[in-house]
């Protein structure tokens, strides 16, 4: 009697033991697996799990400028001349010369002997044979203000687009009124966004003997509609690309006819974009994004309807940089960013050149 209830007690006890050991392999091998065997949030523990990989198309040039000391203002606008091998740094202050000459290496060449240039904003370089240009927006209030002016690589003024001195929405007579930003297409259209913040919202395209082709825009959030367009860009198929930037879109435009075409919005929720252009490879568009502090790569859609927006890289600038207006060296590939918090212009090469 004794002896049998040894034994089932022994059984029993041994039943129980077998048993939490089981358990207790268990829970280990459930807390230790990887998902999806395994919640780590259940658990209790935290397993990084593998993250897409970023592009990472672009690093900073270090080296560039030689002589950064030559920045004296606050640099609002920056344009490539790749023929010629200069990149032209438009910047304001009192008592600054208003457009810097630099090599793309970083040597500094020289500083613009004008005063037709009160307030710079938006700045652009054409290499056209056999007459290069540089094309400069200037939003003073003074009496060379509201203008889209042209001048030599040296500086020399050619030739003034608008009244000098006088707001206005005429269109004949043409006026501006704080025009942000001007782009010339390799047809050698021009391309104007008026203004920033000024009296107009609206986009001028100029035939090349300078004639208006059409005008689109107004205040307002709809289709065609703008809340101080900033910087405009025209891709290879035909489209220009406007950053609206009051709407936190960019909007999209035919060419020929001034058609809308349609936004692209969900890439600006937290913040507008501030610039666009192409890279030198036509697959991504560069925007700056001011308040962030951040320039955006989006993919490039191919011809037909736009989709919606893709970004495939960030560069994450630090603090206080703002970022305005950018520029591309179409040759080299190299982003160059005007920096008005920095007081500064920055240059950027792609990952995959040397």
């Amino acid at each position: 009697m004794w002896t049998a209830s040894w034994k089932f007690v022994a059984v029993r006890q041994t039943k129980s033991l077998v048993a939490l050991i089981m358990i207790v392999s268990f829970l280990s091998l459930w807390i230790l697996l990887p998902a999806p065997f395994a919640n780590p949030a259940i658990a209790g523990i935290y397993v990084e799990l593998p993250k897409p990989a970023e592009k990472n198309l672009y690093k900073l040039d270090v080296g560039w400028p030689k002589f950064p000391e030559f920045f004296t203002g606050q640099v609002f606008g920056v344009a490539v001349d790749p023929v010629a091998d200069v990149v032209y740094v438009a910047q304001r202050g009192i008592s600054v010369p208003k457009v810097l000459m630099f090599t793309d290496h970083g040597y500094f060449l020289q500083e613009w002997n004008t005063t037709t240039i009160e307030m710079p904003h938006g700045i652009f370089a054409t290499s056209a044979s056999p007459s290069p240009s540089v094309w400069v927006t200037d939003v003073g209030n003074g009496k060379y203000g509201h203008t889209v002016k042209q001048y030599t690589p040296l500086g020399k003024l050619l030739q003034t687009l608008g009244i000098p001195g006088v707001p206005g929405s005429e269109l004949i007579p043409l006026q501006f009124d704080q025009p942000a930003a001007v782009f010339v297409s390799s047809k050698g259209d021009v391309y104007i966004v008026d203004g920033d913040g000024g009296l107009n919202n609206r986009l001028i395209k100029l035939t090349q003997d300078l004639r208006i082709a059409w005008v689109k825009g107004e205040e307002g959030s709809g289709p065609s509609q703008f809340y101080i367009p900033h910087s405009v860009t025209e891709d290879t198929v035909g489209r220009v690309w406007v950053a609206d930037k009051g709407n936190k879109r960019l909007q999209v435009f035919d060419e020929a006819s001034g058609e809308w075409l349609g936004q692209w919005t969900s890439c600006f929720t937290d913040d507008a974009p501030a610039s666009v252009r192409l890279t030198y490879d036509n697959k991504y568009f560069v925007v700056a994004q001011l308040n962030s502090n951040r320039i955006i790569l989006l993919s490039v859609p191919p011809i037909g309807n736009i989709g919606t927006c893709q970004i495939v890289d960030t560069i994450q600038l630090a603090d206080d940089v703002k970022p305005h207006l950018v520029d591309v060296n179409r040759k080299t590939g190299a982003i160059y960013v005007a920096e008005i918090g920095a007081r500064q212009a920055q240059k950027f090469i792609p990952n995959d050149r040397k």
